[in-house]
């Protein structure tokens, strides 16, 4: 049990396109002030600092760090493909699970145009097993790398399961319905499912608005331990109750591209947290899940135990997934409308969460919310999965 563990502030930039951001340092150094503002402390507060990105050179984090304040306190780099910025947090809520009293973790990203690509052609490649796996199942394709594995794990869902196309579609109209309310995102037009379906195809189910855009972004949080939040009169109304993070096992790599997109690290981090916090999933008020694709918010209904095997579209034809619903999924609008600027996603959720549970999301407020849950995935693999607390 993690109950004094404290968010104690958070900040973002607004999210961009490539073609609209500011330099990483800028954007992140933005995120950094805003969380020290919102926490209510100073920079020379800070114990130890996390800094999470995906494409960049090494030390980029002291780089964005050192325009809020240069203190000497240790700067830890932080890569895990796409669950980056939820890595930096899960070793800001260690540190000071260790004994450490007030950690920074923040995460940028200055992403180029198009589709993820491999970056290093000339030596190994961590997703070699993984499009190997992949292209016995689909066959060898040109689509973007990410999207056969995703797009064909959805495919192997409406197998399995019977999934219309339209019900994909669905979760890309929900997503914009629920970004339209969000000033941080990119983008916030509402849709159709005509629309979605209309787009130019990708792979398998996924046509081009089924799929997240490349984004750049900021996000931070800083968190405390308990005592220290009190001695200095911060807010302790928003905990982390529990927090898991998983890794690929033997069988991710069995055949199944759900299993092989991370489903099965999903499930087993989510169930560490329920099972250590002693928490039903159906005690859940809101969730921030990791919807790089709609079929992967259709995988994560069913990974984080929303909703039982083989029902999910039942879940979004009901309109569990919304207000009004069982549970608000994505009330920021999540990867596919925010946008995902991979190394600020998990702490751009986690800022959603933390005004959420405290009352200050405005209009895309979920009522009463006192159980929130965040889950984060990168391929490679890690899924980490938190569970936030609105305590009195």
């Amino acid at each position: 049990m993690m109950k004094d563990i404290v968010v104690a502030g958070v900040g973002m930039v607004p999210f961009a396109t490539p073609r609209r951001s500011e330099p990483y340092d800028v954007m992140a150094a933005a995120a950094v002030r805003a969380a020290l503002t919102d926490a209510g402390v100073t920079f020379e507060q800070l114990q130890q600092a996390f800094a999470g990105y995906v494409y960049g050179d090494s030390t980029s984090g002291q780089r964005a760090l050192y325009r809020v304040g240069t203190s000497g306190i240790p700067v830890v780099n932080v890569n895990n493909n796409c669950s980056t910025g939820s890595s930096a947090l899960w070793l800001a809520r260690q540190a000071i699970a260790a004994g450490a009293d007030c950690v920074l973790a923040f995460g940028f990203e200055q992403m180029e145009r198009g589709a993820l690509a491999i970056k290093w052609p000339d030596r190994p490649s961590p997703f070699a097993d993984f499009m190997t796996v992949a292209e016995g199942s689909n066959g060898v394709s040109d689509a973007p790398f990410a999207a056969q594995l995703f797009g064909g794990a959805g495919t192997e869902y409406a197998q399995r399961y019977g999934m219309a196309p339209e019900t994909f579609a669905e979760v890309s109209v929900k997503s914009r319905r629920h970004a339209a309310r969000n000033p941080y995102a990119v983008f916030r037009d509402e849709l159709t499912a005509a629309q979605v379906l209309a787009a130019p195809p990708v792979f398998g189910p996924l046509t081009r608005l089924q799929c997240c855009p490349p984004t750049c972004g900021a996000a931070a949080a800083i968190v405390t331990s308990g005592d220290f939040a009190r001695r200095h009169g911060l807010r302790t109304d928003v905990v982390i109750r529990a927090q898991a993070m998983t890794t690929d096992r033997a069988d991710t790599f069995g055949g199944s591209l759900m299993e092989l997109v991370g489903a099965g690290m999903s499930r087993r981090a989510a169930d560490d947290v329920y099972e250590t916090a002693g928490v039903d999933p159906h005690d859940l008020d809101v969730v921030e899940l990791h919807d790089c694709f709609t079929t992967n918010e259709v995988l994560s209904y069913e990974a984080l135990r929303l909703t039982p095997e083989g029902t999910a579209e039942k879940f979004i034809r009901d309109g569990d997934n919304t207000y009004g619903g069982r549970v608000v999924t994505n009330p920021s609008g999540g990867l596919l409308s925010k946008g995902h600027p991979l190394g600020a996603t998990g702490l751009a959720q986690c800022a959603e969460l933390t005004w959420q549970l405290r009352g200050e999301a405005g209009p895309r407020q979920v009522d009463g919310a006192r159980l929130a849950l965040q889950h984060n995935i990168g391929l490679g693999g890690a899924a980490v999965v938190t569970l936030y607390e609105k305590v009195s």
